[in-house]
């Protein structure tokens, strides 16, 4: 590809991290930093994703971010700053008329560089696109840049946002366990975890076993079949051994005929991409537990706060996720397109190094928690998995405080 010059726009897609920020920061320190001979005159930042952009809501991030106090106060800020949205391109050939209007907003405003943060629907957007203009005289830069709490992208080691989420849902079942030790009335504990697909959310619930020796006492991911009569044998044989027994769930557990446990909770609606809105498989399973073995039981389904609870992110994945953008930006300017960028783990003490690689090979695929890292019994995880997880939560990120909370940048 020849040298381009001309303007950028990023934008964030699908569900926001702690962390999606940083990655945002980190792209607009790239371009202020890594771009030489003016290549990139300016960034512009897409409202609500693909969506915004087709309806030319673009803020300039060049003038915005003035300074290292705004960028610094982006880094700490959860949610996506810019809105996101879920808006699913399509199909090559069967609406060119769309791809054909986009290409004429990036040439109303001398687009040739494309930075698209997200997750892996959102990386189906930036396969489409990227296969659409490969076949058109529009040249432009197109790259995916990485973020999902999910850890479900395919040919990356993990990605940004999910380090973040790992050490809150770490922390936060560690003081739920210190929480129900306190009686000695028989007792279950059900902790519903998000994670549709993969269960890598989940099993950071058991982090804490190589670090201080507490854990839940079981732990159901996605990639295992669930088997409610199993389940019950598993929550008999822990309270037999103490009577506060916690139990770490993925929402998207399933039985043997691809039931979601859940599903008699579930109303049925998806999004724009035909995933199931998941939820009430934690109160299922209480209600099962109740009826079935009768001691005390409650549910607490973690929600949101797994994915915005900036307070507790880990520095790590912060760091790593500027770092993230800011490698986007330095590919775009070498010419690398039409991928995403990649983290890969070196040998021996952790350090990462980032690869950009062909978005068609990684968009609309899962990367499912490695078998070797779930026990045999299918009911926890093994040490060997959270010795992997544990350097993804390391470091506390100190944000900005103002009377006693935490302090956001809201774009205006």
């Amino acid at each position: 590809m020849n040298q381009l010059y001309g303007n950028a726009v990023v934008g964030q897609s699908g569900g926001p991290t702690a962390a999606i920020n940083a990655t945002l920061a980190g792209v607009i320190r790239g371009v202020k930093e890594h771009i030489d001979g003016g290549l990139i005159g300016t960034l512009y930042g897409m409202r609500n994703g693909i969506d915004g952009f087709m309806k030319e809501r673009l803020i300039n991030l060049s003038a915005y971010f003035d300074s290292e106090e705004k960028l610094q106060l982006l880094e700490h800020t959860p949610a996506a700053a810019l809105g996101s949205c879920r808006k699913k391109l399509p199909k090559l050939g069967e609406n060119d008329a769309f791809y054909e209007s986009m290409i004429e907003l990036f040439k109303k405003y001398n687009i040739r560089y494309f930075f698209y943060i997200g997750g892996n629907d959102s990386m189906d957007t930036v396969a489409k696109l990227s296969a659409y203009t490969k076949s058109h005289s529009y040249e432009m830069v197109i790259l995916g840049v990485p973020k999902t709490i999910d850890n479900d992208l395919v040919g990356t080691d993990h990605t940004p946002g999910f380090g973040s989420a790992a050490k809150y849902i770490c922390a936060t079942v560690q003081e739920i366990i210190r929480d129900c030790a306190v009686y000695t009335v028989p007792a279950v504990t059900i902790v519903e975890i998000m994670g549709r697909d993969a269960g890598w959310l989940t099993a950071a619930s058991a982090i804490g076993r190589v670090v201080n020796g507490i854990a839940p006492d079981l732990v159901y991911l996605p990639e295992r079949t669930f088997d409610m009569e199993r389940f019950f044998s598993d929550v008999r044989a822990a309270l037999e051994k103490h009577p506060n027994v916690v139990v770490a769930v993925s929402e998207g557990i399933r039985f043997a005929d691809g039931r979601y446990v859940g599903e008699g909770t579930q109303t049925g609606a998806t999004d724009a991409f035909g995933h199931a809105y998941l939820a009430g498989t934690g109160k299922a399973l209480e209600l099962a537990v109740k009826a079935e073995i009768g001691c005390k039981v409650r549910s607490i389904e973690l929600n949101l706060p797994q994915r915005c609870a900036a307070h507790l992110a880990s520095a790590t994945d912060l760091c790593e996720s500027v770092s993230t953008g800011r490698a986007a930006v330095k590919c775009a300017g070498e010419g690398t397109s039409r991928c995403m960028i990649t983290a890969q783990r070196e040998e021996g003490e952790y350090r990462l190094t980032f690869v950009p690689r062909d978005v068609s090979e990684i968009a609309n695929k899962i990367k499912y928690v490695d078998d070797s890292f779930i026990n045999p019994e299918g009911n926890h995880v093994t040490d060997a998995c959270c010795h992997y997880l544990l350097p993804l939560i390391q470091g506390e990120a100190h944000g900005c405080f103002e009377n006693g909370l935490p302090k956001h940048l809201i774009l205006e």
